[in-house]
C-alpha cells in the first residue's frame, strides 16, 4: 500500500513508494469512509453537526487525482487541529518549558500524529499502514488554549478513521484537549483527548486516542481491537513498583497510609481493608513500607493518583481543592500558632460571635499567596495592614440567631439538614441493644414508654404511635458504645452510646421526644445510662440542652465519617479504578460514567494526606477522635450495602417509604414533607431515565449484557476486589439484563452527584456556627456520677457547662475554615445535566436523551423553588427558616448551599 506523504511532497516521490493500487482500476468503487458523526466540543468551540467521513462520488471532484499506468489514486486533504491547554501558571511554564521546543514548533516537528484505520485491509487481512504527519504550532485558540496543525492526504480507500496515535516530541508532557480532523466531504471527526501525553523522551510508548464513536467489545472493528486491549493493559499495570507522578496506572490497595508510626508511635493506625477492618480499596501507590510497621506505607509529601485524575494543572487557581490545600497547609497551621491555649474553650457565647465580626489575626499567612485563594475568609484590614480570618455569617444564623436552641429546628434539620439520611422508623418496642450484655451491661434502653408518653401525651400512646408510624429514631448506640472507654482516655474528649427519638406531629413536623446517653461498665463502675427529655423546669431544660450537644456531636461525626466520606468519596474510588481497568475508553459505559468520576481520586488523595490521616483535621476535631476512620470501617462492615445506596432502597430500608405503584416515584413516603427525599426522588428518577435511554440504545438485544466481557469483568472486579471484603454478601445485584445495568449505574451516579451534594454543600451553612452542630463533646454530662461540688457548679452556672462541652476555640476555628472551602463551588464547576460529553453528542439518539435529561433538571429547579414557597411545607418554610436547596441542580460560584455537581470533586 502507498505510504502517504504530508504537506507538499511531489507526486513522483509518492509513486515510488506505492505497492498496491487503491481501486484496482475501478473508479466506481463504493465510498471508503462510512458515516461517523462527531460531537459538538465545548472545548474547541466547533459548532458543526451531523457530519461524517463518507466520500461520495460527487465529492471526488475536490480530491487530488493522480493517474499512473493502469490505476488511479484519489486522496482527500485533511487538516488536523490539535488543541493543547495552557496550564494555570502560563503555557507549560511550571513544567520547565525548554527553548528547544520552540525550535521544534517552528519546524513543525513537535507533535507527530498517525491516523489509524478502524478496519483491516480487505485484500490482506492485515492492519492498514497509518498515515503520519507532524503538527506545527499555529497560534492560540483563546486565552486558555494553543493549537497545532497538520495536513494529511488521506487515500479514499483508507476507510473509517478509528483513532489517532500521538507522539509528543516536546521535552515535557502536554495536556491534549481535542484533535479535530477537517476536510472530509461530509464533515469533521472529533477526538476528545482530555489527557496528558508524556514527552517521547520519557516514554517511547505512543498514546492512542479513539474517535468519539463508541463501540461495545463485540462491535469493535478488527483494526481497533489491538488498541483497545493494549490501552487497558497499560492502565492496569503489573501491580509492582512505586508509581511515578506521570503514570496512568490504576490498581488497588488497602488503606495502610493513614498512620505515621515512623514519626511517632502514637500516630500508628490499623490497616483498613481485610478481615479485621473491612473497607473499600483505594488506589495503589506502591510507596516504600514504614520502618516501624512493615504493613503500613511510608507517608510522603504527596500521594500518587493516575495522571489524568489530577486537576492541579488543568483547573484554574480558584478550584476549590487548591483552596483546601492552602487552608490545610497555610491557614490551619497559622491558626494553631496564634492560639494561646489549644484547650481553651469559648468563655461566653458572644465570644463565638467574634469569629464573624472581629476575626482572627494571622500574621504568618502570606497575603500574596492567599488573597485570591480565600476570598471569603482572608480579609485585609488596610489601615492596620493585618491578615484576618473573618468568617462569613451563615444564612442560618443571620435569619435567626437563636434558632439553634429550638427543638423544632432540631427536628426540622433531621429531615432538611446536613445529615438527613440516618432517621429510621421505630418498628420494635421497647428499644434494646444487640451488644453483649456481659461486656456492655443491660441491653434495655433507658427510654421507656413512660418517658415517651410524658412528651406525646395528648397525641396518642406509644403503641398507637408505632402502629401509625409516628415514632422515629436516629440510633448510634451500638456503633459508638464499644469506643466509649477508648475515646475517654483521650484528653479533652468524652463519648457515649446515643439515641434520639422523634414524634411525627399532625402538621408533619418532628418533635424531639428523648435522647439516651449510655456509658458501658468501665473503671470499676457499672453501666450508666440516662434518658433526657425536653425540660419542664430549669434543671431538666439545661440537661436537655447538654444532651442535645452530645448527640449532635455524635451525629456530626457520623455525618462526616459515614454519610459523607464513606458513602461517597471512599465507596466510589473502587468504581473509578475498575472502570479504568476493565472498560475501554471507547466503551459506551466508560463514556457514560467518566464525567461522574472527575477529580474524585485527587480529592480523596488530599483527604488521606491531611483530613482523615492520623492527627489530621478529622481526628483532632471530630468524635470519635483518633478512632474516627477505624469507626468508619465498623460502619462499613455493619451498615454498608451497595443496593441500599440507591435512594428508593435506602428510604425503604429505613422505613421512610414503602412501595406503592400509585404514588409518585412508586413510593409512599412515611413522612410526606421530607425535603431530602422529596427533591431527591425527582433527581433519582431523572438520572434513571437518562441512564435507561442510554443503556437501551447501546444494548437493544437480549443477551448483550451477559456477552459483554468488559462490562462483566468491570462488575466482577468492583464486587470481588474494590469492595472485596463484602464479595460474598447476597445483596449484590446481578448483572444480566439492561434493567440490572440501569439500576447499578443510576446508583453510582446518584451517590457521586445527588447524595454527595446533599451531605456536602450545606456544611458551612449548618455547621459553621458551632453551637448548632458541635463536632465534639469535651466533658461528660453533669448528671453522670457527679460529686456534690460538680453538681453545685452546674446549678450555679449551667451555661459554663454547655460552653465547656463545645469544641475549643482552636477546634472550632479549624473546622470553620475547612467547612468553608468544602462547601464552596468553583467558578468552573461542572453541574449535572449542564453540558453533554462530546461522545454523547456523537449519536442523535443519545444527544436527544441528554436534552430531555437536562430539561427535567431545569424543571426540578422550579419545583424546588415552588416547594420552598409552599407554606404548608413546614420543614422548608416558616419564620427564620432557610429554604432547602441542597438538591437544586445549579448554582452560582461560592458557598450557596445548593447545586449538584456531576462528581465528588471537593
Amino acid at each position: 500500500m502507498l505510504k502517504p506523504q504530508i504537506h507538499n511532497l511531489s507526486s513522483s516521490k509518492t509513486l515510488l513508494q506505492c505497492h498496491k493500487p487503491f481501486f484496482s482500476g475501478n473508479l466506481g468503487a463504493k465510498p471508503a469512509f462510512p458515516n461517523i458523526k462527531r460531537a459538538r466540543s465545548s472545548s474547541s468551540g466547533n459548532k458543526n453537526k451531523n457530519i461524517s467521513t463518507s466520500v461520495s462520488h460527487a465529492a471526488r471532484s475536490s480530491s487530488s487525482i493522480k493517474s499512473v499506468a493502469n490505476y488511479t489514486e484519489t486522496t482527500t486533504e485533511v487538516l488536523a487541529t490539535v488543541v493543547v491547554q495552557f496550564t494555570v501558571s502560563g503555557f507549560l511554564s511550571n513544567l520547565g518549558w525548554n527553548p528547544l521546543d520552540d525550535i521544534s514548533d517552528l519546524f513543525g516537528k513537535s507533535i507527530q500524529l498517525e491516523l489509524v484505520a478502524a478496519h483491516l485491509d480487505p485484500s490482506t487481512g492485515l492492519e492498514k499502514k497509518t498515515i503520519k504527519g507532524y503538527a506545527h504550532r499555529a497560534g492560540n485558540v483563546d486565552a486558555d488554549d494553543v493549537k497545532y496543525e497538520c495536513k494529511f492526504k488521506v487515500p479514499n480507500d483508507f476507510g473509517e478513521i478509528g483513532g489517532v496515535k500521538v507522539e509528543n516530541e516536546h521535552h515535557n508532557e502536554m495536556f491534549f484537549k481535542t484533535i479535530q480532523l477537517d476536510g472530509f466531504p461530509n464533515g469533521s471527526i472529533l477526538v476528545n483527548c482530555e489527557s496528558w501525553v508524556d514527552s517521547h523522551r520519557d516514554n517511547t510508548d505512543n498514546r492512542f486516542f479513539f474517535t468519539n464513536k463508541s463501540y461495545l467489545p463485540s462491535d469493535t472493528p478488527e483494526g481497533l481491537k489491538k488498541y483497545r486491549e493494549n490501552e487497558l493493559m497499560k492502565k492496569r499495570g503489573d501491580g509492582t513498583g512505586e508509581r511515578k507522578s506521570k503514570d496512568r496506572i490504576y490498581d488497588y490497595d488497602v488503606y495502610n497510609d493513614l498512620g505515621d508510626p515512623d514519626k511517632d508511635a502514637k500516630l500508628a493506625r490499623p490497616i483498613l481493608g481485610g478481615k479485621e477492618f473491612p473497607y473499600p480499596r483505594r488506589c495503589r501507590t506502591g510507596r516504600p513500607r514504614s520502618k516501624k510497621d512493615p504493613l503500613s506505607e511510608k507517608r510522603g509529601s504527596s500521594v500518587y493518583v493516575p495522571r489524568d485524575e489530577e486537576f492541579a494543572e488543568v483547573k484554574s487557581l480558584s478550584f476549590s481543592a487548591k483552596t483546601v490545600y492552602s487552608v490545610i497547609h497555610a491557614v490551619i497551621p497559622s491558626i494553631e500558632n496564634v492560639s494561646i491555649d489549644a484547650e481553651l474553650g469559648f468563655p461566653y457565647f458572644t465570644a463565638i460571635d467574634t469569629l464573624f465580626n472581629e476575626g482572627i489575626d494571622l500574621p504568618e499567612v502570606p497575603k500574596s499567596t492567599l488573597i485570591n485563594l480565600l476570598p471569603r475568609l482572608l480579609k485585609t484590614v488596610t489601615d492596620q495592614g493585618k491578615n484576618l480570618i473573618l468568617f462569613e455569617t451563615p444564612e442560618f444564623l443571620d435569619r435567626d440567631k437563636f434558632k439553634w436552641m429550638k427543638d423544632e429546628e432540631f427536628g426540622r434539620q433531621t429531615l432538611a439538614g446536613l445529615n438527613p439520611c440516618c432517621l429510621q422508623l421505630v418498628k420494635e418496642w421497647p428499644l434494646k441493644s444487640q451488644l453483649d450484655p456481659k461486656e456492655y451491661g443491660p441491653p434495655e434502653s433507658a427510654i421507656t414508654t413512660k418517658t415517651v408518653e410524658e412528651v406525646i401525651r395528648g397525641f396518642m400512646t406509644v403503641d398507637e404511635a408505632i402502629k401509625k408510624k409516628k415514632l422515629f429514631i436516629i440510633d448510634y448506640h451500638d456503633l459508638l458504645l464499644p469506643y466509649v472507654k477508648k475515646v475517654r482516655e483521650i484528653k479533652g474528649t468524652t463519648l457515649y452510646g446515643s439515641r434520639a427519638l422523634f414524634f411525627l406531629t399532625p402538621i408533619g413536623t418532628l418533635k424531639p421526644v428523648a435522647i439516651e446517653l449510655v456509658r458501658p461498665p468501665m473503671d470499676g463502675k457499672p453501666q450508666w445510662k440516662e434518658a433526657y427529655a425536653p425540660g419542664i423546669d430549669a434543671t431538666s431544660g439545661w440537661l436537655w440542652k447538654l444532651a442535645k450537644a452530645h448527640f449532635l456531636a455524635h451525629d456530626s461525626g457520623f455525618h462526616q465519617l459515614i454519610s459523607h466520606w464513606l458513602r461517597t468519596h471512599c465507596a466510589t474510588e473502587p468504581y473509578i479504578i475498575a472502570t479504568n481497568r476493565q472498560l475501554s475508553e471507547a466503551h459506551p459505559i466508560y463514556r457514560l460514567l467518566h464525567p461522574y468520576f472527575r477529580y474524585t481520586m485527587e480529592i480523596n488523595a488530599l483527604a488521606r494526606q491531611a483530613l482523615i490521616n492520623a492527627d489530621g483535621i478529622i481526628e483532632s476535631s471530630f468524635a470519635p477522635r483518633k478512632y474516627s476512620i477505624e469507626f468508619s470501617s465498623v460502619a462499613y462492615d455493619k451498615l454498608w450495602r451497595f443496593d441500599h445506596q440507591a435512594l428508593p432502597e435506602d428510604l425503604i430500608s429505613r422505613g421512610m417509604a414503602e412501595k406503592d405503584p400509585r404514588a409518585p416515584h412508586g413510593l409512599k413516603l412515611t413522612i410526606e414533607d421530607y425535603p431530602y427525599a422529596n427533591d431527591g426522588l425527582i433527581l433519582w428518577d431523572t438520572i434513571k431515565q437518562w441512564v435507561t435511554d442510554y443503556v437501551n440504545h447501546y444494548y437493544p438485544k437480549p443477551g448483550q449484557i451477559e456477552s459483554d466481557e468488559e462490562l462483566q469483568a468491570w462488575w466482577e472486579e468492583i464486587r470481588t476486589v474494590g469492595h472485596g471484603d463484602k464479595k460474598d454478601e447476597p445483596w449484590w445485584p446481578n448483572l444480566k439484563t439492561p434493567k440490572d445495568l440501569v439500576q447499578i449505574i443510576t446508583t453510582i451516579i446518584w451517590v457521586t452527584s445527588g447524595h454527595h451534594a446533599a451531605v456536602n454543600f450545606g456544611q458551612y451553612d449548618f455547621a459553621a456556627y458551632m453551637p448548632n452542630r458541635p463536632t465534639i463533646a469535651r466533658v461528660k454530662m453533669p448528671s453522670e456520677d457527679p460529686t456534690d461540688e460538680e453538681w453545685k457548679t452546674f446549678e450555679r452556672r449551667p451555661e459554663d457547662a454547655l460552653l465547656s462541652c463545645f469544641p475549643t476555640q482552636l477546634q472550632a476555628s479549624k473546622i470553620m475554615a475547612i467547612l468553608d472551602v468544602l462547601s464552596n463551588h468553583s467558578i468552573d464547576e461542572e453541574y449535572i445535566g449542564e453540558a453533554p460529553e462530546p461522545s454523547w453528542a456523537e449519536d442523535p439518539a443519545i444527544k436527544s436523551a441528554f436534552e430531555v435529561f437536562a430539561g427535567k433538571l431545569k424543571e426540578l429547579e422550579g419545583i424546588v423553588d415552588a416547594r420552598n414557597n409552599d407554606k404548608k411545607l413546614r420543614n422548608r418554610t416558616g419564620a427564620g427558616v432557610v429554604p432547602y436547596e441542597l438538591l437544586k441542580p445549579y448554582s452560582e460560584p461560592g458557598v450557596t448551599a445548593k447545586g449538584v455537581p456531576n462528581s465528588i470533586s471537593i
